[in-house]
């Protein structure tokens, strides 16, 4: 809960609104999960430990220099309705300016003492 906490006031925070596609309707409309706030660490970096292959095999066909790492919290209380925990394949609508807004795909997680540690790909396609 501190984790949680410690996100949502973090002084870098930033707006965001997460969407789900379904999986059973890939040409259905995804459905809005809710606002929620995150910060964005930097620029993912693969465990050194990692070989060639596994690199190969997480990063796939996207460029590796599109992967960022960020802690996403959802801004409602848990146990409420509304509250959702982000989920791989989600879609993150980051609003870094009231006019603007940057686009990820939820590529992976973890959980760790500071919260849930999403691994995010940028998706630089125009949005009009």
């Amino acid at each position: 809960m501190a984790a949680r906490k410690a996100i949502l006031a973090h002084a870098d925070a930033q707006d965001c609104s997460l969407y789900r596609p379904d999986e059973n309707d890939p040409d259905a409309e995804e459905m809005d999960l809710g606002d929620a706030r995150i910060v964005v660490t930097g620029p993912f970096q693969a465990p050194a430990e990692w070989s060639a292959e596994e690199r190969e095999e997480y990063f796939g066909d996207a460029d590796p220099a599109s992967f960022v790492s960020a802690f996403i919290e959802c801004e409602a209380e848990p146990g409420s309705r509304e509250f959702f925990q982000p989920d791989v394949g989600d879609y993150v609508a980051v609003m870094p300016t009231p006019d603007a807004v940057v686009m990820y795909y939820l590529h992976d997680w973890y959980e760790d003492d500071n919260g849930r540690d999403c691994v995010l790909i940028l998706d630089d396609q125009d949005l009009d």
